[in-house]
């Protein structure tokens, strides 16, 4: 199942507040790593996200495109 932006954000969010709490220092570089991997899982979705985007809208402007084209030949 593919995960959403907003889920590595929030996951993000949660590691950058264990890492607040942590009272020992590799309980807080651990946190601090998860969290630069959330956030990088985060940015990769959106970006994903955004070429789903504009793969569809190109796909359909072709789609118009070829319509047209074909109402015109009749």
């Amino acid at each position: 199942m593919a995960q959403t932006w907003e889920f590595y954000i929030e996951r993000a969010r949660e590691a950058a507040v264990e890492a607040q709490a942590a009272m020992l220092d590799n309980v807080r570089e651990r946190a601090l790593r998860s969290q630069a991997t959330w956030l990088g899982l985060a940015d990769q979705a959106r970006r994903v996200a955004d070429e789903r985007i504009k793969v569809e809208r190109e796909r359909n402007d072709r789609r118009e495109a070829e319509a047209e084209a074909e109402a015109l030949n009749y």
